[in-house]
């Protein structure tokens, strides 16, 4: 009963751990009033990114369709 208490404890230790290092990892960082964070800019960056590399191949796929269908 004793270690499933520690452990229960440990646990307890970690996720409160974790949790203020999650959503205190930035409060040395200020940004101006309505500037992003860096963290969403940079999601923003990804999400851009991931855009650019679904329409890319999007018309990769249609040329390549455009390409068979000439071929028949």
């Amino acid at each position: 009963m004793g270690k499933m208490i520690t452990a229960v404890l440990a646990i307890a230790v970690i996720g409160g751990a974790a949790y203020y290092a999650l959503n205190h990892a930035s409060a040395g960082t200020t940004t101006a009033a309505g500037e992003p964070s860096s963290a969403k800019r940079q999601l923003d960056n990804v999400r851009g990114a991931a855009s650019r590399i679904e329409s890319d191949a999007d018309q990769r796929a249609r040329e390549l369709e455009g390409k068979m269908q000439d071929n028949q």
